[in-house]
Parts: C-alpha cells; sequence; structure tokens
C-alpha cells in the first residue's frame, strides 16, 4: 500500500524529511511507497509556495483536520507545538515522528510517551545521528566487546552561530518555545546518541546522575525587521558530568558560543581495550584505537558496501553526507510503520533523553548532583 504522509513545519526540518522522502524510492527500493500528502502551517501563502518546492500535493492551516486523515503524521514544528498534535495523532490511532527534543518539558514528554504506549502504533523521535554508517559501525564495535570496559564517555557539540550579539532573536531563545537552548537542541542529540552506544547493562549502562552548568551569555537580541529588542531566556551554552549506572565517567557539553565550530558533535568512548571517536565534520569517518596499537588511533573510512545502508548509495569511497542520515532515518521508520513493527528511537527515547536534560537543569539550578529518575 502507499503510505500518505502529513508534515507540520516546512523549514529547516521540513526541507532535510521531504528530501529523504522523495529519495526513497531510488535508493531503497524494499521501502514503502511513499505520497507526500498535505504540508500543514499557519501563512497560506508561504504553505503554497512550499508545497510546490517540496513536492506536496495539498496543504492546510489546522492540523487538527490532517492528524486522523493520514497514514503517518511528521511533527517537525518548534518544540512547543509538539505536544497537542502529537498526542492528537496517536489517539487517532496514526504513526507520528517527532523532531527532537520529544517536548520543552519532561512533563509534556512524559504526556507523549504515554500516548504513544497506549495507541500501541509505531512512533519515534528524530535523532537521526544514530543513522550514520560510522556511528552504527561503532556501536557494532561496542557490542562485540571491541572497547573491553568502559570508563570514560565524552560527548560535545559545538556551534557558533549565536557569537555575534546582533544576532537576531528567534524562537530558540525562548523558554516558552524552545523548553531550552543548547541544553535541549544540541544536549538531546548528544544524550540519545551515548544511551544509543554504551547504554546497554554490558557496557555502561544508563546515565544515573548528573552534574550540571547552564550559562546565557547574550541577554537580549534584536527582533529581525524591528527596533525592538527581546529577551534571551534559555541556555548558550551547558556542561555537565555524568556517573553511569556501572561506574563510567562521562562529560558532555554543547554550546552555541563555540567560534569556529560550525556542526561539531564529537563522541570519544575509552575502554580497557580501546578506544573511538567520532566528529560530525568528519561523518565518514570513525577514529578507532586497540589495546595492541598505542601508537595512535587508525582512521576508518566507513564506505564500503558492507558498510551499514553504503550499499544503497555510491560505489566504495564515494562519501555520504549530512542529509543521507535522513533518508536511513524515513526508511527505517516507515518501514517499521509498514510492518506493525517498533521503532527505535521512540518516543520512550525521547523520554529519556528529556529526564536527562531535565536533571542536568535541576542540578544547575541547586548546585548540586542530581539523580536521574
Amino acid at each position: 500500500m502507499t503510505l500518505e504522509v502529513g508534515v507540520l513545519g516546512y523549514r529547516f526540518m521540513g526541507k532535510a524529511h521531504a528530501n529523504a522522502l522523495s529519495r526513497l524510492s531510488m535508493f531503497f527500493p524494499d521501502a514503502p511507497d511513499v505520497e507526500r500528502s498535505v504540508l500543514v502551517g499557519r501563512d497560506e501563502d508561504a504553505l503554497s509556495d512550499a508545497a510546490d518546492q517540496l513536492g506536496f500535493e495539498s496543504i492546510a492551516t489546522d492540523w487538527e483536520a490532517v492528524v486522523d486523515d493520514v497514514d503517518v503524521f511528521y511533527n517537525l514544528g518548534p518544540n512547543h507545538v509538539h505536544a497537542e498534535p502529537s498526542i492528537a495523532a496517536l489517539e487517532a490511532g496514526t504513526s507520528v515522528f517527532c523532531e527532537k527534543p520529544l517536548a520543552p518539558t519532561l512533563v509534556e514528554a512524559e504526556r507523549m510517551a504515554d500516548a504513544a504506549d497506549k495507541a500501541g502504533v509505531p512512533n519515534g523521535t528524530a535523532f537521526n545521528y544514530r543513522f550514520i554508517p560510522a556511528i552504527q559501525h561503532a556501536k557494532g564495535l561496542l557490542e562485540a566487546g571491541e572497547l573491553g570496559e568502559i570508563h570514560h564517555v565524552r560527548g560535545r557539540y559545538l556551534q557558533d552561530w549565536l557569537v555575534d550579539p546582533e544576532a537576531p532573536w528567534s524562537w530558540r531563545n525562548d523558554a516558552e518555545l524552545a523548553g531550552s537552548g543548547a541544553l535541549g537542541d544540541l544536549g538531546a542529540h548528544t544524550v540519545d546518541l551515548l544511551r544509543f552506544l554504551v547504554g546497554d547493562d554490558a557496557l555502561a549502562g544508563e546515565m544515573e546522575r548528573v552534574s550540571g552548568h547552564l550559562q546565557t551569555f547574550v541577554d537580549e537580541r534584536p527582533v529581525e525587521g524591528s527596533d525592538e529588542m527581546r529577551s534571551v531566556t534559555v541556555d548558550d551554552a551547558y556542561s555537565a558530568q555524568v556517573e553511569f549506572e556501572n561506574g563510567a565517567m562521562g562529560t558532555l557539553e554543547a554550546s552555541r558560543f563555540a567560534t569556529g565550530h560550525k556542526n561539531d558533535h564529537t563522541i570519544e568512548i575509552h575502554g580497557s581495550d580501546g578506544s573511538l571517536r567520532f566528529s560530525l565534520e568528519r561523518l565518514n569517518e570513525l577514529e578507532v584505537l586497540r589495546a595492541d596499537d598505542n601508537r595512535g588511533y587508525e582512521t576508518i573510512l566507513v564506505t564500503d558496501e558492507d558498510d551499514p545502508y553504503v550499499d544503497h548509495w555510491w560505489p566504495p569511497g564515494h562519501v555520504l553526507g549530512w542529509e543521507h542520515t535522513f533518508v536511513h532515518e524515513n526508511y527505517e521508520f516507515l518501514s517499521a510503520v509498514e510492518s506493525d513493527g517498533a521503532f527505535e528511537p521512540s518516543f520512550q527515547d525521547g523520554l529519556a533523553a528529556q529526564r536527562v536534560l531535565e536533571a542536568i537543569e535541576a542540578s544547575d539550578e541547586k548546585r548540586e548532583w542530581v539523580s536521574i529518575s
């Protein structure tokens, strides 16, 4: 059958997922047939232009009229509109894929995860970095025990798009709309990726407690196209120490003020028998150090045809990009929808990440270690 897809949101993430949906049948011939049925937003004129550009058949300005009229609902809007449309779609029996962080607050994330459990339909949280071939390769090494006992886990996500104090205010700078700043926007990715890589009981296990620090460097920003200044009510950067269930030590960090870093998501994992290192700015590579070779890391180019997903694309050595992660993610999610199977990362994974983010924020407020419930 053909899956009819409705998408709320048509800017950054809307374009990324529309591009992925358009490529599925070309590169993943076993993927479900998909119809980009309806694009949802508020501005009818902008919606019409976006629908033409992104290949949607129709538009709607009322999400309530859409959520029970499609097979799959993608909620790619700002954080504050994640909960209500997603819950309504789930209650209508529609599969839902939602951008990260799952919600601005832990309470809303719990409501969403509860609705997903009750609905019993496939649901997903948009942690696309799980689907990078190099990350999949790293997970294989970890699960095979090649790094031994995990001692240290490091994750940082550095950007610099807000270094200029004259950079305009956006919804991402508002706690009511976004929930948090770098913590939720970037930290959610890091938390999920570390849970994916070392969260198994045989590795580091879950994160148990955190000590966090949040910082806002610019307190107000200009509103684009006006003389108005608006307050920044979220963090520009965060850092956290983490204690894992099995005793591993972790450090997390993210910033929108890291001058010179555009989109640098770096993961390091050190074990008794080896280490690995990954950077999103070099996403086709994985650096691996094995215990029997202490002369330095080996750089592995993860582009061979037997590497995850690579056989769907180009000959070995022809690298993939950021946009391909969305194709892989959509392939896995829509395949789960077609078969009525389970998909990870689910809303429960989104909720697990939200619990860590909430604990980091609480730790900053209390100036003490906080356990993750």
